[in-house]
Protein backbone atom coordinates (compact mmCIF):
# COMPACT_ATOMS: atom_id res chain seq x y z
CA UNK A 1 0.00 0.00 0.00
CA UNK A 2 1.51 3.45 -1.10
CA UNK A 3 0.21 7.32 -0.66
CA UNK A 4 -0.24 7.01 -4.75
CA UNK A 5 -2.85 3.92 -3.92
CA UNK A 6 -5.26 5.81 -1.95
CA UNK A 7 -8.16 7.02 -4.04
CA UNK A 8 -11.27 9.39 -3.21
CA UNK A 9 -14.60 8.42 -1.60
CA UNK A 10 -17.02 11.55 -2.14
CA UNK A 11 -17.58 14.88 -0.86
CA UNK A 12 -18.30 13.43 2.87
CA UNK A 13 -15.54 11.48 2.67
CA UNK A 14 -11.77 11.78 2.35
CA UNK A 15 -9.26 9.13 1.65
CA UNK A 16 -6.53 11.77 1.30
CA UNK A 17 -5.20 10.99 -2.68
CA UNK A 18 -2.67 13.43 -3.07
CA UNK A 19 -3.20 15.00 -0.16
CA UNK A 20 0.48 14.71 1.36
CA UNK A 21 2.50 12.76 -1.63
CA UNK A 22 5.46 12.17 1.05
CA UNK A 23 3.07 10.73 3.75
CA UNK A 24 4.40 7.06 3.68
CA UNK A 25 7.96 7.89 3.15
CA UNK A 26 7.56 10.35 6.50
CA UNK A 27 5.99 7.63 8.44
CA UNK A 28 8.53 5.73 7.60
CA UNK A 29 11.17 7.52 8.62
CA UNK A 30 9.59 8.34 12.12
CA UNK A 31 8.29 5.13 13.44
CA UNK A 32 12.33 4.03 12.04
CA UNK A 33 13.28 6.28 14.32
CA UNK A 34 11.52 5.52 16.89
CA UNK A 35 11.73 2.41 18.84
CA UNK A 36 9.06 0.36 19.26
CA UNK A 37 6.66 2.45 17.81
CA UNK A 38 4.28 2.11 15.16
CA UNK A 39 1.81 4.18 13.04
CA UNK A 40 -1.44 4.68 14.09
CA UNK A 41 -4.73 5.96 14.29
CA UNK A 42 -5.68 8.80 11.34
CA UNK A 43 -2.26 7.69 9.93
CA UNK A 44 -3.03 3.95 9.74
CA UNK A 45 -6.40 4.89 8.42
CA UNK A 46 -5.21 7.11 5.85
CA UNK A 47 -1.79 4.31 4.74
CA UNK A 48 -4.66 1.38 4.89
CA UNK A 49 -7.21 2.79 2.89
CA UNK A 50 -9.89 2.94 5.56
CA UNK A 51 -11.58 6.27 4.57
CA UNK A 52 -11.78 8.65 6.87
CA UNK A 53 -14.71 11.85 7.69
CA UNK A 54 -13.69 15.12 6.20
CA UNK A 55 -12.50 16.69 9.37
CA UNK A 56 -10.19 13.96 10.81
CA UNK A 57 -6.62 13.23 8.78
CA UNK A 58 -5.55 16.69 8.34
CA UNK A 59 -3.43 16.82 10.93
CA UNK A 60 0.21 17.14 9.53
CA UNK A 61 1.70 14.96 12.18
CA UNK A 62 2.12 11.36 12.27
CA UNK A 63 0.52 9.10 14.65
CA UNK A 64 2.71 7.01 16.75
CA UNK A 65 1.98 4.34 19.42
CA UNK A 66 3.63 2.56 22.39
CA UNK A 67 2.89 -0.13 24.47
CA UNK A 68 1.42 1.01 27.57
CA UNK A 69 5.08 0.34 29.54
CA UNK A 70 6.95 2.49 27.27
CA UNK A 71 7.11 6.12 27.76
CA UNK A 72 4.68 7.91 24.99
CA UNK A 73 6.41 9.67 21.96
CA UNK A 74 7.58 12.72 22.22
CA UNK A 75 9.30 14.27 18.94
CA UNK A 76 8.74 16.69 16.61
CA UNK A 77 5.83 16.71 13.77
CA UNK A 78 4.79 13.12 16.09
CA UNK A 79 1.28 12.63 17.98
CA UNK A 80 2.17 10.06 20.18
CA UNK A 81 -0.13 7.66 22.01
CA UNK A 82 0.28 4.63 24.55
CA UNK A 83 -1.90 1.69 23.93
CA UNK A 84 -2.74 -2.11 25.27
CA UNK A 85 -2.00 -4.06 22.38
CA UNK A 86 -1.99 -7.62 21.59
CA UNK A 87 0.20 -9.80 19.49
CA UNK A 88 -1.16 -10.05 15.40
CA UNK A 89 -2.50 -6.00 16.00
CA UNK A 90 1.09 -4.34 14.61
CA UNK A 91 1.45 -5.46 10.55
CA UNK A 92 4.08 -4.17 7.88
CA UNK A 93 2.83 -2.12 5.15
CA UNK A 94 5.05 -1.59 2.48
CA UNK A 95 7.65 -1.72 5.13
CA UNK A 96 6.20 0.27 7.71
CA UNK A 97 4.83 -0.76 10.95
CA UNK A 98 1.39 0.01 11.37
CA UNK A 99 -1.77 -1.20 12.93
CA UNK A 100 -3.88 -3.38 11.51
CA UNK A 101 -7.21 -2.53 9.50
CA UNK A 102 -8.94 -3.64 12.75
CA UNK A 103 -7.52 -2.32 15.61
CA UNK A 104 -7.04 0.90 14.03
CA UNK A 105 -10.93 0.80 13.42
CA UNK A 106 -10.93 0.34 17.48
CA UNK A 107 -8.94 2.72 17.72
CA UNK A 108 -10.87 5.30 16.26
CA UNK A 109 -13.96 4.58 17.97
CA UNK A 110 -14.31 6.87 19.99
CA UNK A 111 -13.71 9.78 17.34
CA UNK A 112 -16.13 8.80 14.44
CA UNK A 113 -19.72 8.88 14.75
CA UNK A 114 -21.80 6.19 14.63
CA UNK A 115 -22.84 6.14 10.82
CA UNK A 116 -19.11 6.59 9.67
CA UNK A 117 -17.59 3.69 12.27
CA UNK A 118 -20.64 1.75 10.61
CA UNK A 119 -19.14 2.27 7.22
CA UNK A 120 -15.47 2.12 7.98
CA UNK A 121 -16.41 -1.02 9.35
CA UNK A 122 -18.15 -2.28 6.74
CA UNK A 123 -14.91 -1.30 4.80
CA UNK A 124 -13.58 -4.12 6.83
CA UNK A 125 -15.62 -7.36 6.17
CA UNK A 126 -16.34 -6.45 2.62
CA UNK A 127 -15.35 -8.91 0.31
CA UNK A 128 -12.39 -7.26 -2.39
CA UNK A 129 -11.91 -7.94 -6.06
CA UNK A 130 -9.04 -9.56 -6.60
CA UNK A 131 -9.13 -8.29 -10.13
CA UNK A 132 -8.59 -4.71 -8.71
CA UNK A 133 -7.04 -5.56 -5.40
CA UNK A 134 -4.02 -7.18 -4.11
CA UNK A 135 -6.16 -9.11 -1.67
CA UNK A 136 -8.55 -11.61 -1.80
CA UNK A 137 -10.12 -12.04 2.26
CA UNK A 138 -11.44 -8.99 3.46
CA UNK A 139 -9.41 -7.16 6.01
CA UNK A 140 -11.97 -8.63 9.00
CA UNK A 141 -15.12 -10.55 10.03
CA UNK A 142 -17.66 -9.80 12.37
CA UNK A 143 -16.69 -12.91 14.56
CA UNK A 144 -12.91 -11.45 14.69
CA UNK A 145 -14.11 -7.83 15.52
CA UNK A 146 -15.59 -9.38 18.43
CA UNK A 147 -13.35 -10.39 19.91
CA UNK A 148 -11.06 -7.39 19.00
CA UNK A 149 -13.95 -5.64 21.92
CA UNK A 150 -13.31 -8.34 24.52
CA UNK A 151 -9.57 -8.13 24.09
CA UNK A 152 -9.82 -4.37 25.18
CA UNK A 153 -12.81 -3.78 27.21
CA UNK A 154 -11.77 -0.19 28.74
CA UNK A 155 -10.85 1.25 25.48
CA UNK A 156 -12.65 4.99 24.63
CA UNK A 157 -15.39 3.69 22.27
CA UNK A 158 -15.64 0.30 23.05
CA UNK A 159 -19.61 0.38 23.34
CA UNK A 160 -19.95 2.36 19.88
CA UNK A 161 -17.98 -0.49 18.59
CA UNK A 162 -20.21 -2.91 19.49
CA UNK A 163 -23.67 -0.79 18.33
CA UNK A 164 -21.36 -0.44 15.00
CA UNK A 165 -20.82 -4.32 14.37
CA UNK A 166 -24.91 -4.82 15.19
CA UNK A 167 -24.96 -2.23 11.97
CA UNK A 168 -22.67 -3.43 9.23
CA UNK A 169 -23.28 -5.51 6.43
CA UNK A 170 -20.94 -7.23 3.68
CA UNK A 171 -21.79 -5.80 0.51
CA UNK A 172 -21.33 -2.34 0.70
CA UNK A 173 -17.96 -1.35 -1.41
CA UNK A 174 -17.83 2.36 -0.68
CA UNK A 175 -19.17 4.80 2.36
CA UNK A 176 -21.67 6.60 0.08
CA UNK A 177 -23.37 2.93 -0.52
CA UNK A 178 -23.14 2.40 3.39
CA UNK A 179 -24.40 5.85 4.44
CA UNK A 180 -27.30 5.27 1.71
CA UNK A 181 -28.15 1.72 3.72
CA UNK A 182 -28.74 3.86 6.74
CA UNK A 183 -30.49 6.49 5.32
CA UNK A 184 -32.92 3.70 4.14
CA UNK A 185 -33.51 1.95 7.01
CA UNK A 186 -33.59 5.63 9.21
CA UNK A 187 -36.62 6.37 6.42
CA UNK A 188 -38.61 2.81 7.46
CA UNK A 189 -37.95 1.41 4.36
CA UNK A 190 -37.07 -2.20 4.69
CA UNK A 191 -33.65 -3.49 5.24
CA UNK A 192 -31.95 -3.83 1.18
CA UNK A 193 -30.14 -6.67 -0.60
CA UNK A 194 -26.71 -5.60 -1.42
CA UNK A 195 -25.13 -6.10 -4.59
CA UNK A 196 -28.49 -7.56 -6.20
CA UNK A 197 -28.32 -9.02 -9.09
CA UNK A 198 -30.61 -8.71 -11.80
CA UNK A 199 -30.90 -12.56 -12.11
CA UNK A 200 -29.72 -14.21 -8.49
CA UNK A 201 -28.98 -17.58 -9.86
CA UNK A 202 -26.04 -16.48 -12.49
CA UNK A 203 -22.95 -14.71 -11.12
CA UNK A 204 -21.98 -13.11 -14.02
CA UNK A 205 -25.58 -11.52 -14.00
CA UNK A 206 -25.28 -7.48 -13.77
CA UNK A 207 -25.77 -6.78 -10.33
CA UNK A 208 -26.65 -2.98 -8.63
CA UNK A 209 -25.30 -2.06 -5.23
CA UNK A 210 -28.17 -2.34 -3.67
CA UNK A 211 -32.08 -2.46 -4.47
CA UNK A 212 -35.38 -4.43 -3.08
CA UNK A 213 -36.17 -7.24 -5.68
CA UNK A 214 -39.62 -7.77 -4.52
CA UNK A 215 -39.96 -4.44 -5.43
CA UNK A 216 -37.95 -4.25 -8.73
CA UNK A 217 -36.18 -1.42 -7.53
CA UNK A 218 -32.61 -0.89 -7.84
CA UNK A 219 -30.01 1.41 -6.97
CA UNK A 220 -26.20 2.59 -7.87
CA UNK A 221 -24.66 4.91 -6.38
CA UNK A 222 -22.30 7.05 -9.22
CA UNK A 223 -19.26 7.43 -7.12
CA UNK A 224 -15.27 8.50 -8.65
CA UNK A 225 -14.88 5.34 -9.55
CA UNK A 226 -17.29 5.90 -12.24
CA UNK A 227 -15.72 8.43 -14.51
CA UNK A 228 -13.42 6.69 -16.67
CA UNK A 229 -14.61 5.85 -20.17
CA UNK A 230 -13.90 2.17 -19.88
CA UNK A 231 -16.36 2.15 -16.59
CA UNK A 232 -18.98 4.09 -18.06
CA UNK A 233 -19.33 2.05 -20.89
CA UNK A 234 -19.99 -1.26 -18.27
CA UNK A 235 -22.03 1.15 -16.30
CA UNK A 236 -24.25 1.54 -19.35
CA UNK A 237 -24.83 -1.93 -20.09
CA UNK A 238 -25.53 -2.46 -16.66
CA UNK A 239 -28.22 -0.08 -16.55
CA UNK A 240 -29.79 -1.20 -19.73
CA UNK A 241 -30.10 -4.66 -18.15
CA UNK A 242 -32.22 -3.61 -15.71
CA UNK A 243 -33.93 -0.44 -17.48
CA UNK A 244 -34.99 -3.20 -20.24
CA UNK A 245 -36.01 -5.75 -17.41
CA UNK A 246 -38.68 -2.82 -16.41
CA UNK A 247 -36.95 -2.13 -12.96
CA UNK A 248 -37.09 1.25 -11.17
CA UNK A 249 -33.66 1.78 -11.60
CA UNK A 250 -31.92 4.66 -9.53
CA UNK A 251 -28.30 6.49 -10.31
CA UNK A 252 -27.39 9.06 -7.23
CA UNK A 253 -24.50 11.02 -7.09
CA UNK A 254 -22.68 13.61 -4.57
CA UNK A 255 -25.24 15.61 -4.83
CA UNK A 256 -27.80 12.89 -3.25
CA UNK A 257 -25.06 12.56 -0.69
CA UNK A 258 -24.75 15.71 0.42
CA UNK A 259 -28.52 15.88 0.81
CA UNK A 260 -28.45 12.59 3.19
CA UNK A 261 -30.56 11.08 -0.32
CA UNK A 262 -33.72 12.58 1.35
CA UNK A 263 -34.88 13.32 -2.25
CA UNK A 264 -34.23 10.00 -3.58
CA UNK A 265 -35.63 8.45 -0.50
CA UNK A 266 -38.79 9.80 -1.75
CA UNK A 267 -38.63 8.40 -5.44
CA UNK A 268 -37.75 5.46 -3.76
CA UNK A 269 -40.64 5.00 -1.31
CA UNK A 270 -43.21 6.10 -4.75
CA UNK A 271 -41.82 3.54 -6.99
CA UNK A 272 -42.62 0.67 -4.22
CA UNK A 273 -46.22 2.10 -3.18
CA UNK A 274 -46.42 1.94 -7.35
CA UNK A 275 -44.90 -1.94 -7.14
CA UNK A 276 -47.42 -2.63 -4.43
CA UNK A 277 -50.28 -1.26 -6.17
CA UNK A 278 -49.65 -3.20 -9.20
CA UNK A 279 -49.29 -6.64 -7.21
CA UNK A 280 -52.18 -5.69 -5.19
Amino acid sequence: MRAKDLVGSGRLIRAHAGRDLDLAERARVLCAATPDAWVSHETAAILSGLGLPPWLGIEPRIHLSKPHGLPRVRRSGIIGHRVHVIPGEVVEVDGIRVSGPARTWLDLAHQLPLKYLVAMGDQLIRIPRPELESRSAPFAYKDGLRLLIRQHPNMKGVEKARLAIDEMRVGSDSFPETFLRLALLDAHLPEPELQLRLDPDDPRSPAADLGYRKYRIAVQYDGEHHRSREQQSRDNRRDEFFINAGWSYFKPNADDLADQFQQLIARIKRARRSSQNRSS
